[in-house]
């Protein structure tokens, strides 16, 4: 999806549909250049083959429509994943879904195709109001889930959908929603905001609710905000819900959003390790023990060394972020930056930028660690550790 789109959602302007329009800044069409100057790699590409079935798309043929088929096949996905071979055919039954997947696994075209689908079925009109809400834990995870939407969607131009998260400028959500969204993706602070103050935000229709990262939302410290949102929700819906790791305060949420009795896909059995379901399989690790003083000479010398490298760099605090960032750049070792004290802006700029650079490094705070899917990066560096062991699996 091109970055004009997101910068015209965190902007003043709008159009047809979702209320997108103004022509954007300069500056943006100069970031959009870059963006999408390369020619990036079909999306199947981009998965691990070892994460691949033979099912291909094309066998949803009669139960999927050929409009939507067209779109996963412009995209570039012909087989699909252990996930999507699973979890598809039951949400297109419409039963209620507990899901466990690996960051990258597919989920996301997973619960996408069929809440389409439902709403296609369905004849659904733009002033029915939203019939799909997609909550998703952080803006960069929205985002890019709010991306791969936009391009199934392409196919569905009668089909409203839009992108409601904080940072982005709440009238001309408001307007948006006001007018009617048939397939929303929302962070739950602003979801719940709307819920609670937006009159016109009509939701008594929803169809399908989804929650993507349940974990990562408890994690960040959204688990009273996700019970109110589900008490303003219709209780007669069809509900989807991914979690990478298990956890009691996500058990809770299952047995209020769901229905008794969902069918599990993928979850964990209790003797198995956490990191065999969590981790990505292929990924070598390793680590370097070194006096504190030297930590940066070290971090230095591997980044120059690595230039042609896509390379990510955790660390522990913004303020951490914007000092090594500063630093690097000053001796003339280029990076990138992103952390939670970044205007929304800036964060999708050089979040977009780095998705499309094919080397480069990109300074971060957990704020990039889970969820979202940065093709083709080469090194994962972390150079204060998480402050939690399973923190170090979602990175």
């Amino acid at each position: 999806m091109q970055l004009k789109l997101l910068l015209n959602w965190l902007g003043q302007d709008e159009t047809k549909d979702v209320g997108l329009g103004e022509p954007e800044s300069e500056e943006s069409k100069t970031i959009l250049d870059d963006a999408t100057a390369k020619e990036q790699p079909p999306q199947q590409m981009l998965l691990k083959s070892s994460i691949l079935t033979d099912i291909r798309f094309s066998s949803f043929q009669g139960r999927v429509s050929e409009t939507t088929l067209k779109a996963v096949e412009e995209m570039g996905f012909e087989r699909m994943t252990e996930i999507q071979a699973k979890s598809i055919p039951p949400l297109l039954e419409g039963k209620d879904v507990l899901g466990s997947a690996k960051t990258g696994s597919g989920k996301t075209l997973a619960f996408l195709i069929p809440a389409i689908e439902l709403l296609l079925r369905n004849g659904w009109k733009q002033h029915f109001g939203t019939g799909v809400l997609i909550i998703s834990p952080t803006r960069e995870l929205s985002m890019q889930t709010y991306g791969v939407l936009y391009e199934l969607m392409e196919k569905h131009p009668s089909i409203s959908h839009g992108l409601v998260m904080g940072g982005a400028n709440r009238q001309n959500e408001e307007k948006r929603l006001s007018s009617g969204i048939s397939i929303l993706v929302a962070t739950p602070g602003r979801l719940l905001d709307h819920l609670q103050n937006t009159s016109n935000f009509l939701v008594r229709n929803l169809k399908c609710f989804i929650v993507d990262e349940a974990d990562r939302i408890f994690d960040i410290g959204f688990e009273q905000e996700m019970h109110q949102i589900i008490k303003l929700l219709p209780k007669k819906r069809q509900s989807v819900l991914f979690s990478a790791t298990c956890s009691a305060k996500v058990d809770e949420l299952v047995k209020t959003a769901l229905k008794t009795d969902p069918l599990k896909i993928g979850v964990m059995e209790p003797q198995m390790d956490p990191s065999e379901m969590a981790t990505v399989e292929g990924l070598e690790q390793g680590y370097v023990v070194c006096p504190s003083e030297k930590r940066f000479l070290l971090l230095f010398t591997f980044l120059k060394k690595n230039r042609s490298k896509k390379i990510m760099v955790f660390f522990s605090s913004c303020a951490s972020v914007r000092y090594h960032n500063d630093l690097l750049n000053f001796i003339d070792l280029p990076v990138m930056n992103i952390h939670g004290k970044l205007k929304q802006q800036q964060r999708t700029r050089t979040f977009f930028q780095f998705c499309q650079a094919s080397s480069g490094t990109l300074l971060c705070t957990d704020v990039a660690a889970r969820g979202l899917d940065i093709p083709r990066v080469d090194w994962i560096v972390q150079y204060d550790p998480p402050d939690e062991p399973r923190e170090y699996i979602h990175r």
